[in-house]
């Protein structure tokens, strides 16, 4: 398996064409980059340190060799649950989005549906999914997963748009492949991996079929570009002379990629789907599951880092032992756990697909992804409530430097012992949940709350239920 220094030399060899804020920029050394570098770093060392070998690493059904659990297809329900271990723990040691998620979720899911595939239809688009994931194994490469569509008028379908380009979409087919054209939005770390893993957004229908397609691309694909987000923070990174000033100094906030395929060749042996409509609804339904059991385990750990802040400011403020903040935290750690246990709850319910890969339970993984948005949201109001309006009132770190640092090491110090540095950095980490882009991202990552209650409304028979109720108030049918 590779070593941080390979991944790092692997990625300057790869060079991908990346925008942030108008300028062509390089990946390894551009100052918005550096976080997501640093993140998916941190996956490779983790995978390196013996302590973390049963959460990190796995053996491949495909060789028998040791591999990165990123690259895994869960063969059984304790895989799975390494899979919420893996999220978890990833999102501790990082306080940050690792960026290779959807990319071990897509993986997963196109393994499955390509085998039934070809069971029903005789194409070979199972052999060329394990040839690939042979070649990600084998080099250990870092995946990241694409799925969601630019959409322009939601209430159009694709073909219905004023620009057909709002959904990609197969423009040309040849004997070595086929070329696609538009757009993925809100991608994860797209730009710091080796692979992207790209999925259809939605179920397609018949006529649509130049949509349904599934492929592999590396980052740096003729034709293929990434522009990166702007936010707040992001400007703040590139400003700041000292990146400790920065609420999480090493790996920042989430950041994620627009990625443009302006005419881009996919060769037919990367090519997992391509025009067949009618399997689009479950290999999404898989996807989804997969990526919302994660997600659900990615906001324990992060939990982790707020509960953690929230209890030292009260700690620094002397109020540690206040009935009404112990109140609070301890709804916190309800909250951190509720989540734990659907996320556990959807992957040791999980079933097994005819070619051997395992899903968390479709029902429970909705669940709980719906407990883990809502609930980050209630944790990020109790921080809020506890650590008070200092959170984003707060002078700049560098302060302490200047002519007026006496005086912020005078007033903002807190209880005895707690230097003022150490509220101010403490602080700043908690802005960068509370008053930042992870609320939105909590929200709407693994897809919006709105979208796993029509999943859970369109996967439950209410029927059955209404019967049940029926009996036991003895009405008959008739």
């Amino acid at each position: 398996m590779k070593t941080v220094n390979q991944y790092l030399e692997s990625l300057r060899e790869l060079s991908p064409v990346v925008y942030v804020a108008g300028e062509k920029v390089d990946v390894l050394t551009h100052p918005n980059l550096k976080p997501v570098v640093n993140a998916v770093a941190k996956t490779y060392e983790l995978a390196q340190n013996p302590k973390y070998e049963a959460i990190m690493t796995a053996k491949s059904h495909l060789t028998g060799e040791k591999i990165n659990r990123f690259n895994h297809v869960p063969r059984s329900v304790e895989d799975l649950e390494r899979r919420v271990d893996l999220a978890i723990l990833t999102s501790q040691k990082i306080g940050s989005c690792n960026y290779r998620c959807a990319g071990c979720d897509a993986l997963s899911a196109l393994e499955s549906i390509t085998y039934e595939m070809d069971k029903e239809l005789g194409t070979n688009y199972h052999q060329r999914l394990i040839n690939y994931l042979k070649y990600v194994q084998q080099n250990d490469l870092a995946c990241s997963g694409a799925l969601t569509d630019p959409k322009g008028d939601r209430k159009l379908r694709p073909k219905e748009q004023e620009d057909p380009d709002m959904y990609l979409h197969v423009v040309e087919k040849g004997d070595d492949g086929i070329v696609v054209r538009w757009a993925k939005v809100n991608q994860s770390g797209s730009a710091a991996v080796h692979e992207n893993i790209i999925v259809p957004g939605m179920t397609f229908r018949e006529g649509e079929e130049e949509y349904a397609v599934a492929f592999a691309v590396p980052s740096n694909a003729k034709g293929l570009i990434h522009i990166m987000q702007e936010t707040p923070e992001d400007a703040e990174r590139r400003l700041v002379e000292d990146e400790n000033e920065l609420g999480i100094p090493k790996y920042g906030v989430r950041e994620t990629f627009i990625m443009v395929f302006d005419d881009v060749f996919i060769p037919w042996d990367r090519v997992f789907m391509c025009g067949e409509v009618k399997y689009t609804r479950e290999l999404v339904l898989r996807f989804a599951s997969n990526h919302r059991t994660s997600s659900a385990g990615c906001k324990v750990g992060f939990a982790e880092g707020l509960i953690g802040a929230t209890y030292a400011i009260a700690d620094y403020n002397g109020l540690a032992k206040a009935p009404n903040i112990r109140t609070e935290l301890a709804q916190m750690i309800y909250t951190q756990e509720l989540a734990r246990a659907c996320a556990l709850a959807a992957a040791l319910k999980g079933w097994k697909a005819e070619s051997g890969t395992y899903f968390p339970n479709y029902v429970l993984a909705n669940v709980a992804k719906l407990a883990s948005a809502y609930g980050f949201i209630e944790l990020m109001k109790n921080a809020i409530d506890i650590s008070g309006g200092l959170t984003v009132t707060l002078p700049a770190l560098s302060n302490l430097k200047s002519p007026v640092g006496e005086y912020l090491k005078k007033y903002l110090k807190g209880r005895s012992g707690v230097p003022a540095e150490h509220r101010i950095k403490m602080f700043k980490f908690l802005q960068t949940w509370v008053a930042g882009p992870h609320a939105p991202g909590a929200w709407h990552g693994g897809g919006s709350p709105m979208a796993q209650l029509l999943t859970l409304y369109a996967l439950t028979d209410l029927e059955s239920k209404k019967r049940q109720a029926m009996e036991l108030a003895g009405i008959e049918e008739g």
